[in-house]
């Protein structure tokens, strides 16, 4: 037995297939649609269609934008010379938020991954490599830490290093607040070989 009309279970159901929405989340949302004003219904309809139409690719880092290129790309008070490597957006994103990264970005949206037939070739490391051609010093590798972002890393660094650039690979280790025994074995080995001098 259905609870709800045909166009609220439509509207239900296409809200559940946001990612992170659950079918409650879905209802809420969807009362809460339902019971906003008819204008600002229509603006957030209209916000969503705009940024659907007019959002792309940055011309040189890849990271979501509706210019050519991004504000950070940009920014010529930005280190051009520096690129960091990221797998997505919301990557990037993490990191500009902490305001102590100065070069700019280079997005991959995605990393490498056999087992679910993600090659080199389905990732923008063309794209990078074209990149490099620049003047560029240092790339800093910040992909994720799991197997597919260090088979990435390990890839994009056999790549890059014969040409002489300086590649680097984020420290990753024991998060503020973690205790130690419920942290595995890779993340510690990685704790202790990235420490620093205090």
């Amino acid at each position: 037995m259905e609870l709800y009309s045909g166009s609220i279970n439509k509207l239900i159901d296409e809200l559940s297939g946001l990612p992170g929405i659950g079918s409650k989340s879905a209802q809420r949302l969807a009362f809460h649609l339902i019971n906003m004003p008819k204008e600002r219904v229509q603006r957030l309809a209209n916000t969503i269609i705009e940024a659907k139409e007019n959002v792309r690719y940055c011309q040189s880092c890849f990271t979501l934008t509706d210019k050519d290129l991004c504000p950070v790309c940009a920014n010529v008070k930005r280190d051009h010379s520096t690129i960091m490597v990221v797998e997505n957006t919301r990557d990037l994103a993490a990191y500009e938020k902490t305001g102590k990264f100065m070069g700019v970005y280079h997005v991959l949206h995605g990393a490498i991954s056999p087992m679910l037939g993600i090659g080199p070739g389905d990732i923008k490391l063309k794209e990078l490599m074209s990149r490099l051609e620049g003047d560029v010093d240092e790339v800093i590798i910040a992909t994720n830490s799991s197997l597919e972002g260090e088979t990435t890393a390990m890839y994009i660094s056999k790549l890059i290093k014969p040409a002489g650039i300086k590649v680097t690979r984020i420290a990753s280790g024991v998060p503020v607040g973690g205790d130690l025994e419920y942290i595995d074995e890779v993340t510690l080995l990685r704790a202790l070989e990235g420490r620093i001098e205090l």
